[in-house]
């Protein structure tokens, strides 16, 4: 069975960088499983699955503009120290999960610190990388 819109597909797969690193994975023994064609993975990466097959390994590169998109300057935010109670020591490097404005969850990196202001970015942290795939498919079914 070959896989498309409405396919129960459950596939290992390894997530590298630009210079071979494993940046994420699925664990062993435990497929990722998504409803294909519903937005569950980036879309470079479900149209390169579209018409696999169970058994199938497949090696796919996706650029930022199928995946977590350009880094948007926009999203860059200057806050006072005080948006971040009880937290003491705050430095550049730091990552924060937030909620935005419509209740969903981000995570935000501290880019600075100056005095009392804290420059973040809510960028996505995958936002303006190309994303290597490896990705192996475990089954490919027909929801009932």
């Amino acid at each position: 069975m070959k896989i498309e819109n409405g396919s129960i597909v459950a596939m290992d797969y390894k997530l590298k960088n630009d210079v071979g690193e494993v940046i994420n994975a699925s664990s062993t023994g435990e497929p990722l499983i998504f409803k294909h064609g519903t937005g569950a993975i980036i879309p470079g990466l479900e149209k390169h699955l579209t018409g696999k097959s169970s058994g199938d390994f497949v090696k796919v590169e996706v650029q930022p503009e199928e995946a977590y998109g350009e880094i948007n300057p926009c999203l860059y935010a200057v806050l006072k120290k005080e948006a971040f109670s009880g937290i003491e020591d705050i430095h550049a490097g730091m990552q924060f999960q937030a909620q935005d404005e419509n209740g969903n969850s981000q995570i935000i990196r501290v880019m600075a610190v100056e005095g009392d202001e804290v420059t973040v970015d809510r960028n996505h942290p995958l936002a303006g990388k190309t994303l290597f795939f490896e990705i192996n498919i475990v089954s490919v079914e027909i929801e009932e």
